[in-house]
């Protein structure tokens, strides 16, 4: 003979089970367009560095340092700089 509980399942009251609401995402998820991207960054600025290094046997042979400024002329105005000046 089967007992009560195998032929039945047990109840749960509502009360015992708490929902939780689902969990937030770490990074805020935002649609952007691309035109207010480039606008945030020719506002604000952005430097872009990178190196080469081109080697024969584990030896360097050649090394090429690249840094690059992305920002607008009114910004650089803004700050000081000179956009006519030619780095020299």
């Amino acid at each position: 003979m089967e007992s009560r509980h195998e032929v039945e399942p047990a109840l749960v009251p509502t009360a015992v089970i708490k929902h939780r609401p689902p969990p937030e995402p770490a990074v805020r998820a935002e649609r952007i367009a691309l035109v207010d991207l480039l606008d945030r960054v020719l506002a604000g600025g952005v430097v872009v560095s990178g190196e080469v290094v081109l080697s024969i046997a584990d030896v360097d042979m050649v090394r090429i340092s690249l840094r690059a400024l992305v920002t607008s002329v009114s910004t650089l105005a803004r700050a000081g700089a000179d956009p006519e000046a030619s780095g020299q």
